[in-house]
């Protein structure tokens, strides 16, 4: 995307708030791959969209340092939750005192390991699902979590243009590169659910289960 539109796009969103800028400075400050953080344009799409659902759980595959998990909490039900895996212990101070900042701590249970490992653990019905963690599992995820979402209940997975790389020739595709690319053509053809690829930012499939 051309900076000047990039430009013009966030200046016709809805303004970052206080917490979600102090986290992204701290987190460019703090990380080795700030740009791995949602942003604030992805990010409050993933507001809107929680919103609309209304939803009483959520999983998120992939912390990091937070910002998508403050703003999809927002969107939840009274009494509702989030359930965020990453597999990062270090980061896990820096997301929790964001959660605490953005008054949503109430809301989002951290859990620390292998998704791969903790999703089956998590004996719940999920809402929504956000996908957002090492791009060669995303098919494993999607397998994982799919008997865990409702019917009508939604995944989103982030990165799903992956640079633009998802259209190079087999042969110049890297490992997470292929992941994504596994990820879309299976979904694309599941008929379990219905399926549209957002060119928002890095691009996020949208699917929502029949």
């Amino acid at each position: 995307m051309k900076k000047e539109l990039e430009n013009y796009l966030l200046a016709h969103t809805g303004a970052e708030d206080t917490v979600l800028a102090e986290l992204t400075r701290e987190t460019h400050i703090k990380t080795m791959f700030p740009r791995m953080l949602s942003g604030h344009l992805q990010g409050k799409f993933l507001e809107m969209i929680s919103y609309m659902i209304d939803p009483a759980t959520i999983l998120e595959i992939g912390t990091f340092t937070g910002y998508s998990a403050i703003c999809l909490a927002r969107g939840l039900k009274d009494g509702g939750m989030l359930h965020t895996i990453d597999v990062d212990p270090e980061l896990e101070y820096l997301a929790k005192g964001y959660f605490e900042k953005a008054a949503v701590q109430d809301k989002i249970i951290q859990h620390i390991g292998n998704a791969l490992e903790i999703i089956p653990s998590l004996d719940y019905l999920f809402d929504l699902v956000f996908i957002d963690a090492d791009k060669e599992n995303y098919l494993n995820y999607y397998r994982l979590v799919f008997d865990k979402v409702k019917t009508g209940g939604f995944i989103l997975a982030d990165n799903a243009l992956w640079d633009g790389k998802v259209v190079l020739r087999d042969d110049k595709q890297d490992k997470e590169t292929k992941g994504i690319v596994e990820f879309n053509e299976f979904v694309h053809n599941d008929n379990r659910v219905e399926n549209m690829l957002l060119p928002l930012r890095d691009g996020i499939m949208m699917l929502r289960k029949k």
